[in-house]
């Protein structure tokens, strides 16, 4: 019996475990859940100009939706999914928000820049500035500043000379962003504004500015609330049906397989420990499509499995020794099962491009289901079996499946 090889195995096995049991909980608390699993709200918004003129762009779309979720952040909603759809509408899904008419009215009002005196005049708003006419430059020292133009260059003019030596202040709704002061009546129609900003302040600032000079309407065309009962017995029907079907494929394994079933069973279990890790690192939303992908990704991972210990099992049959069998079925199973991931990457591109919300997600957990799957079960499966073989403990045919009546057949 060769100790190290089987010390090698167990000490893998082992650590593996370990980590598992010691980050799960922490990984599971951290997981966000979905509207269709915490219960909430969702809206479909269908954005157009507030008064006509040009058409909706992207950058305008982009602006109203990250608008959006300044909103949405001020009323403290925690985990906002906010996602532009086709060339005029937004999604706005919020977990776990049970007052969905108070957020409704907060959402669909347009945004509102306004430029305002010391006493809290309005003197200037959104639609008087030129569209997408502000912009980011540099002083002579460096510094960024916001260059902005003005549609009537008289009324700038008026404005800039009444409040000479004082502030021009500018909010968004009813938060300050800025409050400039103006030095000298302003002709001409072009300002800059200057002051002690970051690069990213000021283009926040450029962003909401040009925001503000095409204001858009948010008309509601679709609704949907989720209660969190409903959404929690999803969550439970569904892991739980996943775990049922999981347990019975790997005894399945162990029983057809043996030894491998075994080794199956460990690499579909780190499979699904390290997915949660990737899903957790990448911050990403679970929703029922998105458990649905991961349990069909616990069904691929297990095909694979299949796979190679089928091919394994004939070259057992054929006459070959244990070492040499695994590295002809591994090799063999190789080409299918990567042939077969690989189509099925690119199908999961494919409806992550043509597709939105819900087949997103799906096929974005997929195909992260599929990469983690390659490493897990087919080259740390391979790892572990080589262990076992080079151990020299199971050595016997039976231990993979194989009767002693089948070789002698052959």
């Amino acid at each position: 019996m060769n100790w190290k090889r089987l010390t090698a195995f167990l000490a893998v096995v082992v650590i593996m475990f370990g980590a598992i049991a010691w980050t799960s909980p922490d990984l599971v608390k951290g997981i966000r859940l979905g509207l269709d699993l915490k219960g909430g709200f969702e809206v479909l918004y269908e954005a157009s100009p507030l008064e006509g003129g040009e058409q909706v762009t992207p950058e305008s779309l982009k602006e109203t939706a990250h608008s959006l979720e300044q909103r949405i952040d001020s009323t403290g909603t925690t985990e906002p999914e906010i996602t532009r759809e086709g060339s005029n509408r937004i999604r706005v899904k919020l977990p776990g928000v049970t007052d969905s008419k108070e957020v409704r009215e907060m959402l669909s009002k347009p945004v509102n820049l306004t430029f305002r005196g010391p006493d809290g005049t309005i003197e200037l708003q959104g639609d008087d500035f030129v569209q997408n006419g502000a912009k980011v430059e540099f002083d002579q020292l460096g510094k960024p500043m916001i260059t902005i133009k003005l549609k009537d260059a008289k009324k700038f003019e008026d404005v800039t000379t009444k409040l000479t030596g004082k502030t021009l202040s500018i909010y968004l709704d009813d938060e300050l962003l800025s409050a400039p002061s103006v030095n000298y009546p302003i002709t001409g129609g072009s300002a800059q504004i200057s002051g002690d900003y970051t690069l990213d302040e000021a283009n926040n600032l450029r962003d909401t500015i040009n925001l503000g000079a095409l204001p858009l309407k948010l008309t509601e065309i679709y609704t949907q609330s989720v209660g969190a009962t409903l959404g929690q017995k999803s969550l439970e029907d569904t892991v739980g049906a996943g775990i049922i079907g999981t347990v019975i494929v790997l005894l399945f394994l162990i029983i057809l397989f043996r030894i491998p079933g075994v080794v199956a069973g460990i690499t579909v279990i780190s499979y699904t420990w390290l997915l949660v890790l990737v899903f957790e690192l990448m911050d990403a939303t679970l929703t029922l499509p998105g458990i649905a992908a991961f349990v069909l990704g616990i069904g691929m991972a297990v095909d694979a499995n299949i796979i190679m210990y089928e091919r394994i099992k004939e070259e057992i049959r054929s006459g070959k020794s244990l070492l040499s069998s695994l590295k002809a079925g591994s090799k063999n199973s190789f080409r299918t099962i990567m042939d077969a991931n690989v189509t099925n990457i690119i199908s999961c591109a494919v409806l992550y491009y043509i597709g939105n919300g819900a087949i997103r997600g799906f096929a974005l957990t997929m195909i992260f289901s599929i990469l983690v799957s390659i490493v897990t079960n087919i080259f740390l499966a391979r790892l572990l079996i080589h262990l076992l073989i080079r151990s020299n403990l199971f050595t016997k045919p039976g231990y993979y499946g194989v009767k002693e009546a089948e070789i002698r057949a052959l």
